[in-house]
């Protein structure tokens, strides 16, 4: 069977990468999978200086899924390139690097310094919803989109796939914005905004108050969004939301994607990315499915 696809000019040699912010950078699952076996790994949101990320408490169990607020705390571009990134390129792996800024300058500029760096691309994070900001600021329409992307894509001569919030009334508009804008790849989705409350001190759980929604609940809105942006651009998708099997996987690249993302689901089983790969292959197996690029966008609509 082939399972290698070929995503925004990456090779992989399966569908199947961590998504951001899940993973840490690599290190923290080494000993539960082989880190070779996976297509890619995003690394954590990375950002041009380092992050504090957000007050605590900045994770809560929800039904179906989590809340979380970290509010993109990493230790800066300077430190993965010293540390994290030398780890990585130990493994038989593709390297994605999420980026985020707070204004189109840092994106720009951090952009600049992983333009130089050994990696296979960058996912621009335009929708993080935790941040006060940036990112979600840019995110939400075709002209922020577009204004962010082209000025990225003016310093970037990698792979450059741009990351996507649900939290809009038209997720193709800034789908477009990003294409129109010289994206290689679309990334769909990230966390929905929503709050928990504390009934017993009408106060909300997360010091931040809201928080982006992961997990198997989010997972009908993000295969929604992947076959709406998957039938509006011409540029590849990664579907990423509530995958916690290879059946999922399987379900999101039939709506359209060509790769898929595994987050939550990180947390509950440290080994689910392998199982899902294996999942996938069980798939093609029962279906005598080949090539896997032949599930992509197979979805037969009413």
């Amino acid at each position: 069977m082939k399972t290698s696809v070929n995503f925004a000019g990456i090779e992989m040699k399966n569908p199947v990468t961590v998504a951001s912010g899940t993973f840490g950078y690599g290190r923290e699952y080494q000993d539960f999978i082989d880190l070779n076996k996976l297509g890619a790994i995003i690394t954590k949101g990375t950002s041009l200086k380092p992050k504090a990320g957000n007050k605590p408490p900045r994770v809560c169990e929800t039904a179906s899924g989590m809340l979380n607020s970290i509010g993109l705390q990493n230790p800066g571009v300077e430190y993965f390139a010293k540390v994290d990134l030398p780890f990585l390129k130990k493994f038989d792996t593709k390297i994605i690097v999420n980026a985020c800024g707070s204004t189109i300058e840092e994106y720009v500029e951090l952009c600049k310094i992983l333009n130089t760096l050994d990696i296979d691309g960058v996912e621009l994070n335009l929708s993080c919803p935790n941040v006060k900001a940036g990112c979600l600021a840019f995110g939400t329409t075709y002209e922020g989109v577009k204004n962010v992307t082209s000025q990225v894509r003016k310093v970037l001569d990698k792979p450059l796939i741009v990351k996507l919030t649900p939290n809009v009334t038209d997720i193709t508009a800034p789908a477009k914005g990003a294409e129109d804008a010289g994206a290689d790849a679309i990334s769909a989705i990230n966390t929905l905004l929503g709050m928990q409350i504390d009934i017993d001190k009408k106060k909300p759980i997360l010091a931040n108050n809201t928080g982006g929604l992961s997990g198997p609940a989010i997972k009908p809105v993000a295969i929604r969004c992947v076959w709406q942006i998957a039938n509006s651009v011409k540029i590849p998708v990664m579907g990423l939301g509530g995958i916690m099997n290879g059946n999922d996987a399987v379900e999101f690249m039939i709506a359209g994607a060509t790769a898929v993302s595994i987050g939550a689901g990180n947390f509950i089983d440290p080994t689910v990315s392998v199982k899902t790969i294996e999942g996938i292959e069980e798939y093609m197996r029962k279906h005598n499915i080949e090539d896997i690029n032949q599930i992509i966008g197979s979805i037969q609509t009413n």
